[in-house]
């Protein structure tokens, strides 16, 4: 079974400073029919401008994963963890008992353009925990990279949750992921014009996948998978 969740059906708010897209119910936009999907809670595609960002506040029990596409961000938070977020750098923020964190964009010039992932752990109460990774350009194109997972594997950040996440970069070929019995997937497209499973979608799309036996992405785009329970 597979459901696109078109981008301009996703709520939507301009704050000046933050022009956002939900997919799933987030903040003001509430929508029973897109509570998430299966662990995946949210998914904002954020444009932040010069020198704006998300002022001090809190968290708690979730993953919170961080995808650059454009721009820069800078984190910093309650556990003493202040950096800069680039494109091919994943940030993954566990809140777990509680955390309090920053986002801003240091350019004075650049808006920054960023996908905000939230997945529901698979235990409360955790302790809280950074993490950030670099990957290599090479690592994405015309192939899956694995950039999260409950047991991390190549420097892939870990996620508590029974979850992984991939990533690709395609410039007109195409990739497969398989999907075990039981297991079911999510692909968000972050930019360009992709078919998944044979379905043309575009950039803010979302596909959702299950009872099917794999994930085939093809066309000229860049694009998440998630794998999950």
């Amino acid at each position: 079974m597979i459901t696109i969740r078109h981008r301009n059906e996703r709520g939507h708010a301009n704050h000046g400073w933050l022009d956002t897209y939900h997919t799933f119910s987030f903040d003001t936009y509430y929508d029973p029919a897109h509570m998430g999907f299966r662990s995946l809670r949210v998914i904002n595609e954020d444009r932040v401008a010069p020198a704006q960002g998300f002022g001090t506040h809190g968290h708690r029990d979730m993953e919170i994963i961080t995808y650059i596409l454009e721009g820069s961000l800078e984190h910093k938070d309650s556990m003493g963890t202040g950096s800069i977020i680039r494109p091919g750098e994943v940030q993954r923020m566990s809140a777990g008992t509680g955390v309090r964190h920053s986002e801003f964009n240091p350019s004075k010039t650049e808006p920054v353009h960023l996908l905000q992932i939230w997945i529901l752990p698979e235990a409360t109460g955790i302790r809280p925990s950074y993490e950030q990774r670099k990957f290599n350009g090479e690592e994405m194109h015309g192939k899956l990279r694995v950039v999260g997972s409950r047991n991390p594997e190549d420097d892939a950040v870990k996620i508590h949750q029974d979850a992984r996440l991939l990533a690709t970069v395609l410039e007109g070929g195409s990739v497969r992921h398989e999907l075990k019995p039981g297991r079911h997937a999510w692909v968000q497209i972050a930019r360009g014009s992709l078919k998944v499973n044979g379905l043309a979608v575009e950039a803010g799309d979302g596909v959702a996948i299950s009872e099917e036996p794999g994930v085939e992405i093809s066309g000229k785009g860049e694009a998440l998978v998630f794998d999950l329970a």
